[in-house]
């Protein structure tokens, strides 16, 4: 199948796209930045350029079996100004609405057969103990009438003939995006603790699950309608804090005090302290097995690994051997590293690199002069090769180098998972800096990749 996806370089969007493709869909991914969704998004995805304030090109959807409609600005990215609320509401229920309204102007033989777009839990307002599903009503509020407003657009689809379901979703974890990888960083530090009173709920499911569900939804030609996106056994804030700093090992003794949280976030504090007690009778009655059910389990296996992830890929018009080749000599690695890394190679342990090589580099990190050994751990010629760093500004780095032969060339993939010295304050000096550094480099590396092997 062809599958439209907006909000393809999000949270949910990028491990959703890439599961989308290893099941053999085809993805166009709708964006306002192909520059930046380039570099996020695998090289089989199509790009779309569309502005959320601008009308869609229904050629977009043409041969498109369902649309999956994640874009949306941040709920929690910054204070709720009159401005900043009006900001979120259009950019869910105005994106809705052109999507819609591009699919009216297709013959109805070239229609989409399915739409499914994100909503979420906050159409429940804050209700206290009550026990909700997709049979309640919707609460009063901004949220609630965000959702209300962005789920009306996404249903008007089914008077066009196309099956529309709108996924509810709960605070989605993930160690590195969201809600979770907020909370990890104080957590980790020994300083974290309930919010306000504590009894709030929260509706929770795992990156994982909230995956499969979509995946699951556009399988399932008889589920339509509200779907709640949350695991089967929501917790109250108290519970989650207990259950957080169990996995992590750490007290949870300072609590975020109500007034405090009001004074700093105004009225967005109200995503902290209230709640909804969601239930997932939908996905359940459908048969949808959760992966994640429990939150202790969750939260184990989440922060069982805490390296940080960065995966790119690049089309390149020349043959694996040819690519693996240029990789196979150190000195290129210079010509594929910013000047601003002042990055040399010292020397290699052997004369040509093989497994068991290491390799020795001097460069400069804002400045300061850094000596780094690597070891290649994997060579596997016109293949792969893994590189780790032995020695170092990183806590660990390991770089796993992939070509895979493609019609035209080369894809070339690039998946790096690092930790930084003294997690997590080291997470907290430099973190953003460190992610930011590794952006710069890896879009230059692509550029002179595709300039060197053209």
């Amino acid at each position: 199948m062809h599958v439209v996806v907006s909000g393809a370089t999000g949270l949910i969007g990028r491990p959703l796209v890439r599961r989308l493709l290893e099941r053999g869909h085809s993805i166009t991914a709708l964006t306002r930045d192909p520059e930046r969704a380039v570099e996020q998004l695998p090289v089989d995805c199509a790009l779309v350029a569309w502005r959320e304030d601008a009308p869609l090109d229904p050629t977009a959807l043409r041969g498109a079996g369902a649309i999956i409609h994640l874009a949306g600005a941040g709920i929690a990215d910054r204070r709720w100004t009159p401005a900043y609320k009006q900001t979120i509401l259009e950019s869910r229920v105005a994106t809705t609405k052109a999507i819609v309204a591009a699919v009216a102007t297709l013959p109805a033989s070239e229609r989409p057969q399915t739409l499914v777009s994100a909503s979420g839990v906050g159409w429940y307002g804050d209700r206290g103990d009550e026990v909700l599903d997709e049979t309640s009503p919707p609460g009063s509020g901004f949220l609630p009438e965000v959702c209300l407003a962005w789920e009306k657009e996404a249903f008007a689809a089914r008077d066009l003939g196309v099956r529309a379901a709108a996924l509810r979703t709960g605070i989605v974890l993930d160690p590195r995006g969201g809600a979770l990888r907020t909370m990890l960083t104080p957590f980790r530090l020994g300083v974290g603790g309930r919010v306000g009173s504590g009894r709030q709920w929260m509706s929770w499911i795992t990156l994982e699950d909230v995956v499969a569900l979509y995946l699951f939804l556009l399988e399932r030609a008889d589920v339509s309608g509200p779907v709640n996106a949350v695991a089967p056994m929501p917790v109250t804030n108290a519970e989650f804090t207990r259950e957080l700093g169990r996995a992590l090992g750490r007290p949870t003794l300072l609590p975020a005090p109500a007034p405090a949280l009001r004074i700093a976030l105004g009225e967005m504090a109200g995503l902290l302290l209230e709640g909804q007690r969601v239930l997932p009778r939908v996905a359940l009655a459908a048969g949808f097995r959760f992966r994640d059910p429990e939150l202790p389990a969750a939260l184990a296996a989440l922060t069982a690994d805490l390296d940080e992830e960065l995966v790119r890929e690049q089309l390149v018009p020349k043959p694996p051997e040819e690519v693996f080749r240029f990789f196979s000599d150190p000195a290129n690695l210079e010509a594929l590293t910013p000047e601003f890394l002042r990055f040399r190679v010292l020397g290699a342990s052997t004369p040509s690199l093989q497994a068991g090589t290491t390799i020795d580099y001097r460069l400069s990190l804002h400045g300061v002069p850094v000596r780094w050994r690597s070891l290649i751990e994997e060579w596997q010629p016109s293949r792969r090769f893994v590189d780790r760093q032995l020695t170092g500004p990183y806590r660990k780095w390991v770089h796993t180098h992939e070509f895979e032969a493609r019609p035209g060339g080369t894809l070339v993939r690039d998946h790096v998972r690092y930790a930084l010295p003294l997690a997590p304050l080291g997470d907290v000096v430099a973190g953003r800096l460190v992610a930011r550094d590794l952006r710069r480099i890896f879009a230059y590396r692509r550029a002179r990749l595709g300039a060197l092997l053209r």
